[in-house]
């Protein structure tokens, strides 16, 4: 368990490599981005993405909702952005569209959730988990909400065995997030019924990008330029502009649209070409 071997690495704003131990953040790699307009709306805003300002979000994210450490929380009933994965989640479980959630959180690694709170306090905030610490803390407190955690041990980030999991618990309707191509494309065959959503797409290859959207119901466009062309062009609707999310199934697209039936906010909806976007994009692209 936590110790020694107390140590995290994620991805974050823009694929910059954060290292965190015990609590602190220890490495910060150099940032493949200079400007997004999502992160320019954080709780601890990034104007101007440098390690500087990474390194001080990240330390936000610690301080205020204990990522990373222990003290983690892993409840959440506010929507961060309309569109997040974390969100449409969330969503699919209190409206009866989905059954279960499997998505990865520090300190237990992949997880397997049927509390919509649980899906918005775990995704909401985290970024592209690499590897994580087991923390029986955390671990508690996802199971005490009746969560499954996959690998108590190692805290083990596998989204392939936690589809399974997910299955042999009796669920029928799964959704996964996934970040790894060939990840997707073997759940997508093993369970050609789960909902995939491919998430922290920054930094695919073009054969990446292809593999990924071709496996998945949702994807989300991160700072990716092949995503935007890829996934636009084959998506059936798209939700936002500057972070845009990518219905590239009906089932997807099923899931957004019940999202705004139900949802009290104002909504333009036009038919159009897609990929749609306007001028405030992450720069550069990549």
């Amino acid at each position: 368990m936590a110790g020694e071997t107390d140590e995290h690495v994620i991805e974050a704003i823009g694929r910059c490599r954060i290292v965190i131990r015990n609590g602190r953040v220890v490495e910060v790699g150099e940032p493949a981005i200079r400007d997004c307009p999502l992160a320019k709306r954080f709780a601890c805003p990034i104007p101007s993405i440098d390690r500087e300002s990474v390194r001080a979000n990240i330390e936000h994210r610690i301080a205020s909702f204990g990522m990373c450490t222990p003290g983690r929380v892993v409840h959440e009933t506010r929507e961060f952005v309309g569109f997040g994965a974390s969100e449409i989640l969330a969503f699919g479980l209190d409206a009866g569209l989905i059954d279960a959630v499997v998505l990865a959180c520090d300190g237990a690694g992949t997880v397997v959730v049927t509390t919509p709170s649980l899906v918005q306090g775990i995704g909401g905030r985290m970024s592209g988990l690499v590897s994580t610490t087991p923390y029986p803390e955390v671990i508690r407190r996802i199971e005490e909400c009746g969560g499954i955690v996959v690998d108590r041990r190692h805290a083990r980030i596998d989204q392939e065995a936690g589809t399974r999991r997910a299955y042999g618990e009796g669920h029928r309707r799964v959704a996964v997030t996934v970040a790894l191509p060939g990840e997707a494309e073997r759940i997508r065959t093993s369970h050609p019924d789960a909902t995939i959503f491919a998430v922290h797409t920054t930094g695919l290859s073009r054969e990446e990008s292809e593999v990924i959207v071709a496996s998945s119901d949702l994807v989300t466009a991160c700072a990716s330029g092949p995503i935007r062309e890829i996934a636009g062009k084959k998506a059936l609707l798209q939700a936002g502009i500057a972070i845009p999310v990518f219905a590239v199934s009906s089932r997807g697209k099923e899931l957004i649209i019940e999202k705004i039936r139900r949802g009290r906010e104002q909504v333009l909806v036009k038919t159009t070409k897609l990929p749609s976007l306007g001028d405030q994009q992450p720069d550069p692209l990549v």
